[in-house]
This record gives C-alpha cells, structure tokens and sequence, in this order.
C-alpha cells in the first residue's frame, strides 16, 4: 500500500496491484449482484486512451486495481457474467476498457443515462451525490497524474471516491425511474449506450472532422481525404495525438495548393524546410498523389448532419417536429437530449430504418404524433402556461 504522511487510505478501500489481490477481488464481485465500477485515464499525449486505474465497489467495499501490474483476465471474467455494472457517465469507460482488456460488462447501469428519465440534464457525479447521498463529494486535482507511481493515499481516497456512493445512488434512481413505469427504457437506453460503437476514428471517414474542411472543394477534399487517413493510421502506428503528426491548418493548406515536391511543401504554412524535406515530406507528397488519384472517382461529398438531404417538403416539418420533442421532453420531465436530436428527428422523417424515434422506448413517447403532424392530421397549440398542445384536426378544419 502506497505510504504518505496521512498513513494509509480508508479503512474500505483496498489498493489492489497484484494478480493474488485482484483474484481476491473479482472473487468477491462475483458473489454480488452488482458492482460499481469507474476508470482514471490519461490520453493527451497518445493516441489510444492509457488506463491508470480501475475503481471497483460493491456492500461498502472499495477496490482500487493498478492496471499497470495486474493481467486482464479476471476483469473479462468479471465482465462476461450478468452482474450489473454501475457507471456514471459510462461512455468514455466503456471505450477505455475495450482498449485496455477487449471487452465491457454485458449489463450496465449508468446513474447519468437512468437521471435524465426523472428530469435531469446531464447531471454531473457530485450533484447526484449531493442529491440522492446527501454527501458532498471533495473536489480533487483534474491535473492529477493518474500514471505516477506511487499514488499517495490522498489520491486513491480520491479515486475511490467515484464509486463509493453509486450504489446508493443507483438504488434511489432505479425506485424513482420505477414509480414512473420507465424501467424498461432505461434499460434500453443503457443497452443503447453499450452498445454504441467506440474506439479509433476510422481512417476513411477522418477528414470530415478537420476544421475547415467544408472551405475545399474538388480535388482539393479528395487531397484532404488521402492525408488524413495517413495521418490517422500514422498517429495509430506511434500511439501519439493526431495533432503531434500533423495539424489540422497544414492538412488544409497541403490541400489547398497540393504541392509536387518538397520545396513546395515547406512554402506551406505548418511545415518547416526540415520535415518537408525529410521522411514526413515524402508521406505527404505521396499521399497529394493518391488523393489526385482518388479524385477521378467523382465529388467527395460530407455526410449530411442535418435536414440538407431531406425531401424538400419536409424540411418545414423538422422545425415542428423539434418543437412537440421539446414539449413532450417537459411535459414528461425528460431529459431533451435523451428523446430526440435533431439528428434524430431527420432520420425519423427520412424513415430510415435505423431511425431512433421510429422504435424502442423514444417510440412508445411519441408514438404516432410524428406522422400525424407531418400529414395534417394533428397540429400543435399554444397552453394557458405558454407551453404546446397536440390537437386532432378533421377534415373539415383541413
């Protein structure tokens, strides 16, 4: 156990930083019917995320585990049976630990996803202690170097903090979300977000997030396409940022003016004589080529993120259709985000087969009031309290 001049962590949690210690632990989860679970990760100096610490908890039980010295095999143990894992905020966690052990737990629960069913906005950790524990979490260093060793017990007192009271939490959450007859889209939900793809970005579809991407045309964006897969696969092979192997502005400007030797090249902003000249010059210049090669295939077109390739006739509709969303997010105290984007309501109209609205719990809230206002059958109104109400229109209104 690590050593500081406060002595040793709280009496319930328990350093974990070898395989007999972890065998120990997951024993334990594995008798219980759930367990909380949270990660410390660095990634701003790699490409792939760095798992620093694995929190665990379960009946007043703390495990904080040092990835760094144990194996993975008992957390893909732990993982692949049907106990709960509890998270707050588990999209990031679920990435980090694919990355780190292939796998994530088959149930989840997660106290941030089940709070916006019973009107919270993307509530933070603290406030759902504050509120659900009546405990006011301590505010810790977000600089801190999760990767040092040895952390001192300050630090995994800290850490440990993140799981201590979800249990409660999730216990007070889950009655609340029970009372309402909403348990099973939040278990829906929590098995939509589990699901949800994660890991590197494709090195394909990399480009369409460089800034400024929508100013080049032409062969200019096939050029843009080709150097940022090579970044892309490049940043992946040394496991360093994007941004360390080439930044957004130089990718911009290679397209701009796609440069045929490096003399050119280092006339561009973002590159100096000494890369342009060197190996990294010789990977962009090959990679201008298979841009200029790839550009005779036709236009390279950004995926629309909004109504831009909706049926025309409908594109009045989505305004409408963001309004009742909004509404019946109030009226049922849900959080807005969580029912519908905008994305959402584009697909819903576009009747994609993959639209959100169009199945599962978001279907069974809006039901038929989509079609119903998009044909004319309903229209909505104003309230005496300014909000909005569906009212049916017959023919004769028509």
């Amino acid at each position: 156990m690590p050593k500081s001049d406060s002595g040793r962590p709280q009496a319930d949690v328990t350093w974990v930083d070898n395989e007999a210690a972890l065998d120990d632990a997951i024993s334990f989860l594995l008798s219980q019917q759930r367990y909380a679970i949270d990660t410390e990760f660095h990634r701003e100096r790699t490409y792939f995320p760095r798992l620093a610490l694995v929190q665990l908890a379960a009946v007043g039980r703390i495990f904080v585990v040092d990835p760094l010295s144990v194996g993975r095999v008992p957390f893909t143990k732990l993982f692949d049976s049907d106990i709960v894992a509890i998270f707050h905020a588990a999209q990031q966690d679920l990435e980090v630990l694919q990355h780190a052990f292939g796998a994530v737990p088959r149930r989840i629960f997660d106290t941030q996803l089940a709070a916006g069913f019973i009107g919270y906005n993307s509530p933070s950790l603290s406030s759902l202690a504050t509120t659900f524990a009546g405990v006011n979490l301590p505010k810790g260093d977000r600089l801190t170097d999760w990767l040092r060793r040895p952390l001192t017990p300050a630090q995994i007192d800290y850490a440990a903090g993140d799981v201590r009271y979800l249990e409660q939490i999730a216990d007070t959450i889950r009655q609340s979300v029970d009372q309402l007859g909403r348990l099973t889209w939040v278990e829906e939900a929590c098995e939509e977000l589990r699901q949800r793809p994660t890991g590197p970005t494709d090195p394909e579809r990399a480009w369409m997030k460089v800034k400024d991407i929508r100013t080049l045309k032409g062969k200019s964006r096939w050029v843009a396409q080709a150097l940022t897969e090579w970044r892309e696969m490049r940043a992946a092979e040394l496991d360093i940022p994007v941004r360390h192997v080439l930044s957004d502005i130089a990718i911009v400007g290679v397209a701009q003016k796609m440069p045929k030797s490096a003399d050119e090249l280092s006339h561009i902003r973002g590159f100096d004589g000494k890369q342009a000249h060197g190996s990294m010059g010789r990977f962009v210049i090959e990679s201008v080529k298979t841009g200029l090669e790839r550009s005779t295939r036709g236009d390279l077109k950004i995926p629309s993120s909004d109504a831009d390739d909706l049926d025309r006739a409908l594109r009045p509709a989505v305004t409408l259709v963001s309004a009742w969303v909004s509404e019946l997010s109030r009226q049922k105290q849900l959080d807005p985000a969580l029912l519908g984007t905008r994305q959402d309501i584009v697909d819903l109209l576009r009747k994609a087969p993959s639209a959100r609205l169009g199945s599962g719990w978001r279907a069974d809230i809006v039901g038929n009031d989509v079609d119903d206002l998009v044909a004319g059958r309903a229209g909505l109104t104003f309230t005496a309290d300014g909000g909005l109400k569906l009212i049916s229109l017959n023919e004769d209104a028509q």
